[in-house]
């Protein structure tokens, strides 16, 4: 099981990460990404379904319309973890 990062370990990973928002309530980084239209937001999505498929991680999200809202949590270690900042960093990558 991950253990859920210090909070000196989580400023350090979200200074690495664009534009991940910190929910300290949920423990959770959350991020909204918009799209030109729904054609592209979805490829998106297919995109970080992939990555988190072979990361055997996978995303909150939700797609309204060209805005795919996603946040990452591991639920079985009761918050952020690495496995969390990876993904963020892996779907980060997808933009560049």
């Amino acid at each position: 099981m991950a253990n859920k990062l210090t909070a000196r370990e989580r400023e350090t990973a979200l200074r690495r990460l664009n534009g991940w928002i910190y929910d300290e309530k949920a423990d959770a980084i959350s991020h909204d990404f918009k799209f030109k239209d729904f054609s592209e937001a979805f490829a998106f999505m297919t995109r970080v379904a992939l990555l988190a498929e072979a990361a055997n991680h996978h995303p909150e999200w939700s797609n309204a319309y060209n805005t795919v809202s996603v946040t990452l949590t591991t639920h079985d270690a009761g918050g952020l973890t690495a496995k969390d900042v990876a993904l963020a960093a892996g779907i980060d990558k997808l933009l560049d």
